[in-house]
């Protein structure tokens, strides 16, 4: 397989601000310690070519012996390749293990804003294991689901104000999975697809790897920007946009009704395709959100999705799209091409879940807001410096840092075995310096000791931060 070769540019924008000058980190470590953070962040995809020393160290404005000794460093680690005459190339140490979440151990994952598994998602798997008997006499396959999942899943529409039938419903492997099936679907290389910024950082990927480019409407301090968003609709010609309205990832905001109202009108006077994402909408603490924002669109033209990821468990892998029975019928047309179905035993616990979900998530929900109101007073009493909006909902605070020292921090985090999300993450190249997500589905105890050990590793990189700016005054 042949690599893909980054240029010296784009690279330059990935790392964001990664020098920090003077210090007594040597320069070639700090290099090193930005790359590997884009590397395990998948900014930087496995088996990309990166550009030349030279040239790196020309773009970078630093020595060559300096980009020598990083990515020498890297390739000791195990996190490049190289080979004469080819340059370096990403890959992963062979030993690399997963982030656990122990306060006992040294290796802390604050970049992740999922849940671990409750009891239910046994009691799910027991039930799905004999449920699945009468089901072992046929293929298993089926381009749709199975259909009392699609019907459940239907119901719960109808439910929140959007009136939906099976037909209308097909079963994917997550909701990821499903953006991917409609890109497939509805674009071609070179489209523009316009998302919310910052917005969720696997979409733009999935963006990305369908060769399409993503155009970003900036996300003002409250709510949506709605002229913004029918300005770059109408300056772009976007094949389609991605939107979360609710509890928006990473910043957990919720959008009202009347702005689902308008965002749809736009939508439709453009002829452009809404593709919304409801993975958090299960998860609000204050008040549920309103009717879907396909309910606010007459012709029938929002495509949505859902999963079972964040309501539940990771796990289960299993999301949904609710769309128009026709449009459903060419999605399954498309999915021939890659896959034949979802696993059963996934769909089978997935329904129990869903026709039991009133008697455990309003539990998990309030868990949730105690974690989240203890990592507030967590960050207002050891780092006062940070600034933050209580979210309705979602897994996640938005922190706006006092300075663009996200990728720094995010860098420095990853020596004391704390992996954390940098604003950089969740945005297009070079935007969200400023910024840092911080997920609060963690236990409190857990959370509370990650935190501590940042504290005076921010202290000394915002106060060596601090001194440098006054001294430039």
């Amino acid at each position: 397989m042949s690599s893909r070769r980054l240029g010296s540019q784009s690279l330059q924008r990935l790392l964001g601000r990664w020098q920090q000058a003077p210090s007594r980190t040597p320069l070639w470590r700090q290099l090193a310690d930005a790359l590997r953070l884009l590397i395990l962040d998948g900014r930087l995809a496995l088996d990309t070519r990166l550009p030349g020393e030279r040239e790196l160290a020309l773009t970078l404005d630093v020595s060559r012996t300096t980009v020598a000794s990083a990515l020498a460093h890297l390739r000791d680690e195990g996190y490049l390749e190289s080979r004469h005459g080819s340059g370096s190339r990403v890959i992963l140490p062979d030993n690399r293990s997963v982030p656990t979440l122990s306060t006992a151990g040294m290796s802390l994952d604050l970049s992740t804003a999922a849940l671990s598994a409750g009891p239910e998602i046994h009691q799910a798997y027991t039930h799905a294991l004999t449920a699945m008997t009468p089901w072992l006499s046929q293929t298993g396959y089926g381009q749709l689901g199975l259909l009392p999942l699609r019907e459940v899943i239907a119901a719960r529409y109808s439910e929140r104000g959007l009136p939906t039938h099976a037909d209308e419903v097909m079963i994917v492997n997550g909701a990821l999975s499903g953006l991917a099936l409609v890109l497939r679907m509805l674009t071609g290389p070179g489209d523009r697809v316009v998302v919310d910024h910052p917005t969720y950082p696997l979409a733009i990927a999935a963006i990305q790897g369908a060769s399409c480019r993503p155009v970003g409407v900036s996300l003002p301090q409250s709510g949506w920007d709605t002229d913004g968003f029918a300005a770059t609709l109408a300056q772009t010609a976007p094949r389609l946009a991605y939107l979360m309205p609710d509890f928006h990832n990473p910043t957990g905001r919720c959008m009202d009704s009347a702005t689902r109202a308008e965002i749809a009108a736009i939508a439709a006077r453009t002829r452009t395709t809404l593709v919304v994402d409801e993975t958090m909408v299960d998860l609000w603490y204050n008040a549920s959100p309103p009717p879907p924002l396909a309910a606010f669109d007459p012709q029938g033209t929002v495509i949505t999705l859902g999963s079972a990821g964040k309501s539940f468990w990771g796990g289960l892998r299993l999301g949904w799209i609710r769309a128009s029975s026709r449009t459903i019928a060419t999605l399954a047309q498309t999915r021939d091409t890659l896959e034949l179905g979802s696993p059963l035993l996934e769909q089978l616990a997935t329904q129990w879940l869903m026709e039991n979900a009133r008697s455990f998530l309003p539990a998990r929900r309030e868990m949730l807001k105690t974690r989240r109101d203890r990592c507030a007073a967590l960050m207002q009493a050891h780092f006062p410096d940070w600034r933050f909006q209580t979210p309705d909902g979602g897994l996640s605070f938005w922190v706006e840092l006092p300075d663009r020292l996200s990728t720094l921090f995010a860098a420095r985090a990853e020596g004391i075995g704390i992996h954390l999300g940098p604003g950089t993450r969740f945005g297009l190249p070079g935007a969200f310096e400023r910024y840092l997500r911080m997920p609060f589905a963690l236990d409190s105890a857990e959370l509370e000791h990650a935190l501590l050990r940042l504290k005076p590793l921010w202290m000394t990189l915002n106060q060596h931060h601090t001194l440098v700016k006054r001294s430039m005054v």
